[in-house]
């Protein structure tokens, strides 16, 4: 499942962005304006700011135009991006603080084998000195997630009266999950990090895909059927993922 809808394929000359500035709600805004073969102008804001995507003929006038009757709702997006955390970078240190399946727990590292324990809101981590740290809490976050997604599949692929697809993992940062034609699905070992209800957006996405590979009326049809609030789950997931942490990997 990508952040965005794919389009055909474009030339290389039409695919690239330039940056531009308009003025809105008495601040200057930047933004990146690329023009391409679609029929809509488009309007997108995520953590790298404002982007518009306008047709290949769109008058400039009508471009601004449609930035302006848009003010309220991109100031709104601009502002709400800022107050994301910025991802946290883990040392993979005693205190250090990292969310797993929506809640912070505490990392407290130790000096032995191979393991990771997890006590409440703590997680003991032991590996045999600091270069087995990241691969220590990050192979038990994958068993983790693995075992926690899967079964949410099992279950949406049954409300659609589907077998269990076959789940793997990705360690992707900006596609949450992918759908193959051969049924099976891949799903992004980070998702553990989040709300359990964030992470079935994603899984009831993937499964809607079983039975409509594309993204047509049917297949939001599907989506609706198994995650009513989509909409919204869509949205909070993509202001979640900006601030999941990144690893340290000492060496």
């Amino acid at each position: 499942m990508d952040r965005r809808a794919a389009e055909g394929p474009l030339p290389r000359q039409l695919s690239l962005f330039d940056t531009r500035s308009i003025r809105l709600g008495g601040r200057d805004v930047e933004y990146r304006f690329s023009r391409r073969r679609r029929r809509t102008l488009g309007i997108t804001v995520d953590a790298s700011g404002l982007a518009v995507a306008a047709p290949l003929r769109a008058p400039w006038r009508d471009i601004e135009s449609f930035m302006r009757d848009k003010e309220r709702w991109i100031l709104a997006k601009l502002d709400e991006w800022a107050s994301v955390p910025r991802p946290a970078v883990l040392q993979i240190a005693s205190g250090e603080s990292m969310p797993l399946f929506g809640s912070e727990v505490t990392l407290e590292v130790r000096e032995g084998g191979r393991a990771v324990r997890q006590r409440a809101d703590r997680l003991l981590v032991f590996a045999p000195g600091p270069l087995r740290l990241a691969e220590t809490l990050v192979g038990w976050l994958k068993t983790k997630a693995l075992e926690s997604l899967a079964p949410r599949a099992e279950h949406f692929a049954a409300l659609l009266g589907l077998a269990a697809p076959c789940v793997a993992l990705s360690s992707a940062r900006s596609q949450w999950g992918i759908c193959s034609e051969d049924g099976s699905i891949r799903l992004s070992w980070r998702l553990v990090h989040l709300d359990p209800a964030l992470a079935d957006y994603v899984i009831a996405h993937e499964v809607a895909h079983l039975a409509e590979l594309n993204h047509s009326k049917r297949f939001w049809s599907l989506v609706a059927r198994l995650y009513p609030e989509w909409r919204e789950a869509r949205e909070r997931l993509e202001l979640a993922g900006a601030s999941l942490p990144l690893f340290v990997t000492r060496g």
